[in-house]
């Protein structure tokens, strides 16, 4: 759940796995098995853009409101 959050945050899978720092095959790996636990497609990648599907919205919105600040 992090590496999506981070993933959100930075914008990119790439800026992510700068930030984390982890391999961009490790940070894609990672939400695509997150996506495929909860059943749904979380992000919108293509090779110039990311944005969040309305399930992925969702779900980094309540991570954020559980988060202690």
């Amino acid at each position: 759940m992090a590496t999506f959050v981070r993933v959100v945050d930075a914008g990119s899978l790439s800026g992510a796995a700068r930030s984390l720092p982890s391999s961009l095959t490790s940070v894609s790996r990672q939400i695509s098995a997150l996506e495929e636990l909860f059943g749904t497609r979380l992000l919108l990648r293509t090779t110039r853009r990311l944005a969040l599907t309305d399930d992925g919205r969702l779900l980094y919105e309540r991570r954020n409101r559980s988060s202690p600040s």
